[in-house]
């Protein structure tokens, strides 16, 4: 017996909800991206910096244009005046490329799950080429990068000279008895951690010094402290196996400006980002690897990162910098 689907036009809540959060992403980087062009020197970093930008302004032309079909109110997000492009550069061309690389490996994910969580034709569209754009943007940053000298390869591992089953439990052990070596996905997450925290550490350090408010300063000073933290665990336990991360202190690429290119709000706003997806790695990473004691320490550094998300959020809703996302009807009080 056939099933007949029938879908409302009008925007589930998978469709207004990743419209609504790509709005704000790409509104911020449109600032960023901004800031960055009036600074850039190299050519080809500058090449790869108008293109993200392109590609931004036209995703929030097709969501403005997709909520105004359908009555919906435009998000604010981020506008002109959270940028100031006249400000002296706060980061090092290098740093424009790694960020590049991370926006690229954190939109293909955002995408993919959008594609497959909405239903409407046009909206299914706008997510797959979106994924299509990022995909191809990834690769040319990549490129780059690899050919500036700027991309360290990930390390190797001997060849497997047959196939083999594990025998023994002390696969799984990790704070008692002999620990086995790492896993090829264990040191892929370990390494990927390292960089991310690297990068995290320099751009926090970076608007620790242009912040307006104490409260932000501090804030962002003590983030800068944490990356530091995870960097020196994760980079920790791949010396204990003599397996280079590859990755380095990026705080030298900070400049010593302290005229603040972006608001606040915005800064938050892709700090807070930066830890939602660094929660999401560290949890997805804890479940692919076996050994007990890296899971101890996935669950205790994510444990640290949620407390300071949530003195983020706080600090934004007490400033009013955090716009409300779309939300279900308050059925609860609708009676009283």
């Amino acid at each position: 017996m056939e099933t007949n689907y029938y879908y409302q036009e009008e925007l589930t809540v998978a469709e207004v909800s990743t419209l609504w959060t790509s709005y704000q992403n790409d509104t911020m980087l449109i600032c960023g991206l901004r800031h960055f062009l009036a600074n850039v020197t190299d050519e080809e970093i500058r090449s790869i910096l108008e293109q993200f930008l392109a590609i931004s302004e036209e995703h929030q032309k097709k969501i403005t244009d997709i909520f105004n079909a359908e009555n919906y109110p435009i998000p604010q997000g981020f506008t002109e005046q959270d940028v100031n492009s006249e400000a002296p550069r706060l980061f090092s061309d290098r740093i424009y490329l790694d960020l590049m690389l991370n926006v690229t490996n954190f939109s293909m994910a955002i995408y993919g799950l959008a594609s497959s969580q909405v239903e409407r034709d046009d909206i299914i569209q706008f997510y797959i080429e979106a994924v299509d754009e990022t995909q191809r943007m990834y690769k040319i940053t990549k490129d780059t990068a690899k050919a500036k000298g700027l991309y360290i390869r990930y390390p190797q591992i001997p060849k497997a000279k047959q196939i083999d089953f594990v025998t023994n439990d002390s696969f799984l052990a990790g704070w008692l008895g002999e620990r086995r070596p790492l896993l090829g996905v264990e040191i892929t997450a370990l390494v990927l951690n390292t960089r991310r925290n690297a990068l995290g550490q320099a751009l926090v350090a970076g608007f620790a010094q242009v912040a307006q408010s104490k409260e932000v300063k501090k804030y962002f000073e003590k983030g800068r402290d944490i990356a530091a933290k995870h960097l020196e665990i994760f980079s920790s336990i791949l010396n204990e196996e003599f397996i280079s991360d590859g990755s380095r202190i990026l705080t030298s690429e900070v400049t010593n400006s302290t005229t603040a290119p972006f608001s606040d709000k915005l800064m938050m706003f892709l700090v807070t980002t930066l830890i939602a997806s660094g929660m999401g790695q560290y949890g997805s990473f804890m479940s692919i690897s076996p050994r007990h004691d890296l899971g101890v320490h996935y669950g205790r550094l994510i444990a640290e990162i949620s407390k300071y998300a949530n003195q983020g959020a706080n600090i934004m809703i007490n400033n009013a910098w955090m716009e409300q996302p779309p939300i279900a009807a308050d059925r609860k009080n609708l009676t009283k």
